[in-house]
Protein backbone atom coordinates (compact mmCIF):
# COMPACT_ATOMS: atom_id res chain seq x y z
CA UNK A 1 0.00 0.00 0.00
CA UNK A 2 1.30 3.56 -0.76
CA UNK A 3 1.75 6.24 1.65
CA UNK A 4 -1.03 8.38 1.44
CA UNK A 5 -1.60 12.24 1.96
CA UNK A 6 -4.26 11.49 4.01
CA UNK A 7 -1.75 9.31 6.21
CA UNK A 8 1.04 11.63 6.12
CA UNK A 9 -1.50 14.43 7.13
CA UNK A 10 -2.74 12.15 10.14
CA UNK A 11 0.71 11.52 11.41
CA UNK A 12 1.76 15.10 11.18
CA UNK A 13 -1.88 15.93 13.12
CA UNK A 14 -0.30 13.32 16.03
CA UNK A 15 2.61 14.77 16.62
CA UNK A 16 3.43 17.79 15.36
CA UNK A 17 6.03 16.67 12.96
CA UNK A 18 6.89 18.32 9.10
CA UNK A 19 5.63 16.50 5.89
CA UNK A 20 8.60 15.13 5.04
CA UNK A 21 9.62 14.12 8.91
CA UNK A 22 6.30 12.78 8.88
CA UNK A 23 6.62 10.63 5.09
CA UNK A 24 10.07 9.25 6.01
CA UNK A 25 9.37 8.18 9.51
CA UNK A 26 5.86 5.99 7.55
CA UNK A 27 8.22 4.70 4.80
CA UNK A 28 10.91 3.93 7.55
CA UNK A 29 7.85 1.75 9.68
CA UNK A 30 6.51 0.46 6.72
CA UNK A 31 3.48 2.47 6.69
CA UNK A 32 2.51 1.47 10.30
CA UNK A 33 0.76 4.59 12.25
CA UNK A 34 2.11 3.25 15.58
CA UNK A 35 5.63 2.71 14.43
CA UNK A 36 5.65 5.44 12.73
CA UNK A 37 4.53 7.48 15.73
CA UNK A 38 7.47 5.90 17.44
CA UNK A 39 10.15 6.94 15.23
CA UNK A 40 9.59 10.50 15.52
CA UNK A 41 9.27 10.36 19.26
CA UNK A 42 12.35 9.40 19.68
CA UNK A 43 13.72 11.98 17.46
CA UNK A 44 12.12 14.51 19.14
CA UNK A 45 15.17 15.94 20.68
CA UNK A 46 16.04 17.20 16.36
CA UNK A 47 12.52 18.54 16.24
CA UNK A 48 12.81 20.26 20.07
CA UNK A 49 15.47 22.19 18.83
CA UNK A 50 14.10 23.05 15.64
CA UNK A 51 11.01 24.49 17.46
CA UNK A 52 13.60 26.43 20.03
CA UNK A 53 13.67 29.37 18.61
CA UNK A 54 10.22 30.01 18.09
CA UNK A 55 8.14 32.23 20.99
CA UNK A 56 6.30 31.02 23.55
CA UNK A 57 4.63 33.34 25.58
CA UNK A 58 1.23 31.83 26.33
CA UNK A 59 1.09 28.90 28.74
CA UNK A 60 0.34 28.15 32.56
CA UNK A 61 1.55 28.76 36.36
CA UNK A 62 0.55 25.99 38.79
CA UNK A 63 1.47 25.28 42.30
CA UNK A 64 1.89 22.35 43.93
CA UNK A 65 2.20 21.89 47.92
CA UNK A 66 3.12 18.86 49.72
CA UNK A 67 1.87 18.23 53.52
CA UNK A 68 1.41 22.23 54.28
CA UNK A 69 5.73 22.14 54.30
CA UNK A 70 6.64 22.06 50.66
CA UNK A 71 5.41 24.86 47.94
CA UNK A 72 6.37 24.88 44.24
CA UNK A 73 5.41 27.53 41.93
CA UNK A 74 6.21 27.39 38.48
CA UNK A 75 5.63 28.91 34.88
CA UNK A 76 5.40 26.80 31.66
CA UNK A 77 5.06 28.47 28.37
CA UNK A 78 3.83 27.35 24.85
CA UNK A 79 3.48 29.22 21.66
CA UNK A 80 -0.76 29.36 22.18
CA UNK A 81 -3.16 29.47 23.82
CA UNK A 82 -4.95 26.18 22.34
CA UNK A 83 -2.04 24.05 23.73
CA UNK A 84 -1.76 25.47 27.02
CA UNK A 85 -5.06 24.51 27.71
CA UNK A 86 -4.52 20.52 26.18
CA UNK A 87 -4.72 18.33 28.93
CA UNK A 88 -1.39 16.67 28.00
CA UNK A 89 0.32 20.29 28.39
CA UNK A 90 -1.32 20.80 31.87
CA UNK A 91 -0.80 17.51 33.29
CA UNK A 92 2.91 17.80 32.07
CA UNK A 93 3.20 21.26 34.13
CA UNK A 94 1.62 19.17 37.11
CA UNK A 95 4.60 17.09 36.87
CA UNK A 96 6.74 19.98 36.66
CA UNK A 97 5.56 21.76 39.66
CA UNK A 98 5.98 18.77 41.94
CA UNK A 99 9.12 17.44 40.01
CA UNK A 100 10.66 20.99 41.78
CA UNK A 101 8.82 20.33 45.06
CA UNK A 102 10.42 16.84 45.38
CA UNK A 103 13.78 17.54 43.82
CA UNK A 104 15.05 21.09 44.38
CA UNK A 105 16.68 21.94 41.96
CA UNK A 106 18.31 25.47 41.59
CA UNK A 107 18.27 26.25 38.43
CA UNK A 108 16.03 25.32 35.04
CA UNK A 109 19.05 24.79 33.03
CA UNK A 110 22.90 24.32 32.90
CA UNK A 111 22.87 27.69 30.87
CA UNK A 112 21.25 29.39 34.07
CA UNK A 113 24.07 28.16 36.37
CA UNK A 114 26.58 31.33 37.14
CA UNK A 115 30.03 30.56 35.74
CA UNK A 116 31.19 31.45 39.28
CA UNK A 117 29.56 28.20 40.50
CA UNK A 118 30.53 26.13 37.45
CA UNK A 119 34.77 26.35 37.98
CA UNK A 120 34.60 26.47 41.91
CA UNK A 121 32.96 22.79 41.63
CA UNK A 122 35.43 21.78 38.37
CA UNK A 123 38.28 22.66 40.86
CA UNK A 124 37.04 21.09 43.73
CA UNK A 125 36.40 17.83 41.43
CA UNK A 126 39.76 18.09 40.16
CA UNK A 127 41.35 18.24 43.19
CA UNK A 128 39.17 15.36 44.80
CA UNK A 129 40.72 13.52 41.90
CA UNK A 130 44.03 14.20 42.29
CA UNK A 131 43.48 13.34 45.60
CA UNK A 132 42.17 10.25 44.76
CA UNK A 133 45.25 9.41 41.96
CA UNK A 134 47.99 10.08 45.25
CA UNK A 135 46.76 7.83 46.75
CA UNK A 136 47.84 5.50 44.57
CA UNK A 137 51.01 6.67 44.06
CA UNK A 138 50.40 8.31 40.66
CA UNK A 139 52.85 10.60 39.33
CA UNK A 140 51.16 14.39 40.03
CA UNK A 141 51.17 14.97 36.23
CA UNK A 142 50.22 11.91 35.36
CA UNK A 143 47.41 12.45 37.78
CA UNK A 144 46.58 15.71 36.67
CA UNK A 145 45.83 14.71 33.11
CA UNK A 146 43.68 11.93 34.36
CA UNK A 147 41.55 13.92 36.82
CA UNK A 148 40.99 16.44 34.27
CA UNK A 149 39.08 13.95 32.00
CA UNK A 150 37.56 12.16 34.83
CA UNK A 151 35.71 15.72 35.55
CA UNK A 152 33.71 16.02 32.98
CA UNK A 153 31.58 12.90 34.19
CA UNK A 154 31.42 14.25 37.17
CA UNK A 155 30.42 17.66 35.87
CA UNK A 156 26.96 15.97 34.82
CA UNK A 157 26.58 14.49 38.45
CA UNK A 158 26.47 18.24 39.67
CA UNK A 159 24.06 19.71 36.44
CA UNK A 160 21.86 16.49 37.76
CA UNK A 161 21.68 17.64 41.26
CA UNK A 162 20.66 21.66 40.67
CA UNK A 163 19.15 22.15 36.73
CA UNK A 164 15.81 21.12 36.59
CA UNK A 165 15.85 19.73 33.03
CA UNK A 166 18.90 17.23 33.74
CA UNK A 167 17.43 15.72 36.62
CA UNK A 168 15.69 12.21 36.33
CA UNK A 169 11.84 12.40 36.09
CA UNK A 170 10.22 11.46 39.21
CA UNK A 171 7.74 9.23 37.95
CA UNK A 172 10.21 7.77 35.48
CA UNK A 173 14.09 8.02 36.79
CA UNK A 174 14.47 6.37 33.19
CA UNK A 175 14.20 9.52 31.63
CA UNK A 176 15.14 13.24 32.32
CA UNK A 177 12.30 16.04 32.31
CA UNK A 178 14.51 17.24 29.19
CA UNK A 179 13.61 13.83 27.78
CA UNK A 180 9.97 14.47 28.73
CA UNK A 181 9.97 17.67 27.54
CA UNK A 182 11.24 17.18 23.98
CA UNK A 183 8.54 14.57 23.89
CA UNK A 184 5.96 16.73 24.87
CA UNK A 185 7.20 19.22 22.06
CA UNK A 186 7.31 16.48 19.40
CA UNK A 187 3.92 15.16 20.29
CA UNK A 188 2.38 18.63 20.33
CA UNK A 189 4.45 20.26 17.41
CA UNK A 190 5.18 23.47 20.02
CA UNK A 191 7.96 25.20 21.24
CA UNK A 192 7.15 24.22 25.09
CA UNK A 193 9.57 26.61 27.63
CA UNK A 194 10.10 25.90 31.20
CA UNK A 195 10.30 29.37 32.07
CA UNK A 196 10.65 29.85 36.02
CA UNK A 197 9.87 28.32 39.42
CA UNK A 198 10.39 29.26 43.21
CA UNK A 199 10.37 26.60 45.88
CA UNK A 200 9.25 27.15 49.50
CA UNK A 201 10.24 24.78 52.23
CA UNK A 202 8.92 25.28 55.80
CA UNK A 203 12.36 26.61 58.51
CA UNK A 204 14.20 26.56 54.96
CA UNK A 205 18.03 28.13 55.79
CA UNK A 206 17.20 27.12 59.16
CA UNK A 207 18.95 23.50 60.97
CA UNK A 208 16.35 20.99 61.19
CA UNK A 209 15.89 17.12 60.60
CA UNK A 210 16.49 15.80 57.16
CA UNK A 211 14.32 14.09 55.00
CA UNK A 212 13.34 12.55 51.50
CA UNK A 213 11.14 14.61 50.02
CA UNK A 214 11.35 12.73 46.87
CA UNK A 215 10.61 9.55 48.31
CA UNK A 216 7.88 10.75 50.21
CA UNK A 217 5.93 12.90 46.64
CA UNK A 218 6.84 9.68 44.99
CA UNK A 219 4.76 7.58 48.16
CA UNK A 220 1.63 10.06 48.33
CA UNK A 221 1.64 9.07 44.38
CA UNK A 222 0.98 5.44 45.34
CA UNK A 223 4.43 4.24 44.05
Amino acid sequence: MAITAAMVKELRDKTGAGMMDAKKALQEANENMDKATEILREKGLAGASKKAGRLASEGLVEAYIHGGRIASLVEVNSETDFVSKNDEFKQFVKDIAMQVAASAPKYVSREEVPSEEVEKEREFLIQQAMNENAAKGMDPEKSKMIAEKKVEGRMSKFYEQICLLDQAFIKDPNINVQTLLNNLIAKIGENIKIRRFVRYEVGEGLEKKEEDFAAEVAKQMGQ
